[in-house]
């Protein structure tokens, strides 16, 4: 099991004015001052003097990357300030005592000593500048009463979340259980592990140990930040549980060994891989489907304060993580119509398209490609010269079959040279159906078997099942061959049966128009129901997932 060592997870003072994202230079009270004239003195001597607050408290502000010398940012607190320099302390200011409110919360459990509670997102965990009241710690001393004995504006709270991010917060209810768990945070006795659903998918398992502190010029950011200007050394750890069709996202399991603020938002961001639904640390993206960052605390593990006995939960996230991931996972599906020649793939292809579908054909890339001055045409000329050519230059496609029936070595080393591009041009084909948002798209290809190419993702082969003697007339009255060509050509290929035994789906043909059309009805609708089945099929795996 994959579980976090937060370290001290989220220290007491170690994000004031960071709670909630959007606080603002509101929370603080700001000293501006100017040295005068005389000999170097110390920054935090300096500031006390200045802002009348105590040299300890000044020094904790100085190393929280709260004050500017010169404009810019200055970490060590025995700095020794000049003559005329200019210096900037925000000191944040003390919250009121919270209330009791009433409103809604998830416990998992709680004894007389600790709550573990199921933090919603959305929810600030405690009274702050810009969020006062509403806030976690206000509903839960509606519900136990006894943490309105506990000093400070934060009773109860001994570790933090981000105010989007939902998930599993451990609550002291006695002032013994508060200093025994500040101390377990603080000796990495208390293990997490977090769900967290990235943009891209990272390597399958990865660490990053990059220092983290308070952004130098946005006060309510952190950044990945050396340690000489104030970062705090930070590890993260993770590992991919699953992959989102066409590489946009991954869920991953992320453990960390230090509590810094925003730790995973911020060193996932600087893997490349930010969270779906960060607009802080990740893209400003109006297509997002992710109402907040995609970050659930997922599993947690620690000792009893009182009796030491191990405490064990696990937390599946709300239902917006697998909206969210079905929305991401919605990949486009992919139609390879095969079958026999003269099985109907062309009026199959022609209806579908009829019926809104995008759709390529492999013959029509491959006439593309003898036509004079494309590739495949240039590399048949450097290979056997002007053979096979007509009067304006391009393949003459009746000699080249008359020539490949003499000379089976000869269709193989064809295949060779056209089938590459062929096959590019298929994928250019369903890559762009994917951009405009189509849902499914189809490509005939005739001899999709016979290729060897490998089947793309999120696909389904659909093999055109007629009759032999449909089969033969079609192609002797239609298209003029005789059997010797036609008993030639299928000898190039699977035997029906065998591609009907590989398909995933069958569309038959019974020779009359109506027929075709209610099967090629029929077909989508089944490809409805298919989409339908894989969607519930993934949602229920998420969450045998994460209900582990």
């Amino acid at each position: 099991m994959l579980m976090i060592d937060t370290g001290a997870d989220i220290p007491e003072d170690d994000h004031i004015g960071l709670q909630d994202d959007k606080s603002s230079d509101a929370g603080f009270r700001t000293v501006r001052s100017a040295v005068p004239p005389g000999p170097k003195i110390r920054l935090d001597a300096f500031l006390a003097a200045a802002s009348g607050e105590s040299r300890s408290h000044v020094k904790k502000l100085v190393e929280q990357g709260l004050c500017l010398v010169d404009g810019k940012q200055c970490s060590t607190a025995d700095f020794r300030l000049r003559s005329g320099q200019k210096t900037e302390l925000s000191i944040p200011l003390p919250s009121a005592s919270p209330v009791p409110e009433e409103g809604p919360l998830d416990i998992l459990y709680s004894d007389e000593d600790i709550a573990v509670v199921n933090k919603q997102a959305g929810l600030t965990m405690h009274p702050c500048p810009s969020c006062p009241q509403g806030t976690l710690v206000n509903r839960l001393m509606a519900r136990f009463p006894q943490l309105t004995r506990q000093e400070g504006a934060r009773p109860g709270i001994v570790h933090r979340l981000d105010k989007d991010t939902s998930g599993l917060v451990i609550i002291a209810l006695s002032e013994k259980a508060r200093l025994r768990l500040t101390q377990s945070f603080a000796s990495r006795e208390v293990h997490k592990t977090y769900l967290a659903v990235t943009r891209g998918i990272p390597a399958s398992e990865g660490m990053c140990d990059l220092p983290v502190g308070r952004h130098p010029t946005i006060k309510t950011r952190m950044a990945v930040v050396p340690e000489s200007k104030g970062g705090r050394n930070a590890l993260t750890r993770w590992k991919v549980l699953d992959t989102l069709a066409g590489g946009r996202a991954a869920l991953l399991a992320v453990r960390i060994f230090t509590g810094r603020t925003h730790q995973i938002r911020v060193h996932l961001a600087h893997e490349g891989h930010p969270l779906w639904g960060d607009g802080v640390y990740g893209p400003n993206d109006p297509d997002d489907p992710a109402r907040r960052q995609m970050l659930h605390a997922w599993k947690l593990e620690f000792c009893h304060p009182a009796n030491g006995r191990t405490m064990q939960f696990t937390c599946p996230p709300p239902e917006d993580f697998s909206q969210t991931m079905t929305a991401l996972d919605q990949g486009m599906e992919k139609i390879i119509l095969t079958g026999m020649p003269g099985c109907g793939k062309s009026a199959v292809l022609k209806k579908l398209a009829e019926r809104g579908l995008p759709i390529w054909s492999a013959d029509d890339a491959v006439a593309a490609q003898y036509e004079r001055g494309a590739d495949g045409w240039r590399l048949m000329r450097m290979r056997w010269g002007d053979a096979f050519l007509d009067d304006s230059g391009a393949v003459d496609r009746t000699r080249l079959a008359s020539m490949l029936c003499e000379k089976p070595e000869m269709r193989r080393e064809l295949e060779s040279l056209i089938h590459p591009l062929v096959r590019g041009s298929m994928e250019h084909f369903f890559m762009q159906a994917e951009q405009q948002g189509k849902t499914a798209a189809v490509a005939e290809v005739p001899l999709w078997f016979e290729s060897g190419w490998p089947k793309p993702e999120r696909s389904s082969i659909a093999v055109i099942s007629c009759p032999e003697a449909i089969r033969h007339s079609r192609l002797c009255e239609t298209r003029g061959w005789s059997e010797e060509k036609i008993a030639a050509v299928d000898s190039w290929q699977w035997k029906a049966k065998d591609k009907e035994a590989s398909a995933d789906m069958l569309i038959h043909n019974a020779g009359t128009l109506e027929n075709l059309n209610t099967e090629t009805d029929r077909f989508l609708m089944e490809l409805k129901a298919r989409r339908s089945r894989m969607l519930a099929s993934r949602i229920s795996h998420w969450k045998k997932l994460w209900s582990i």
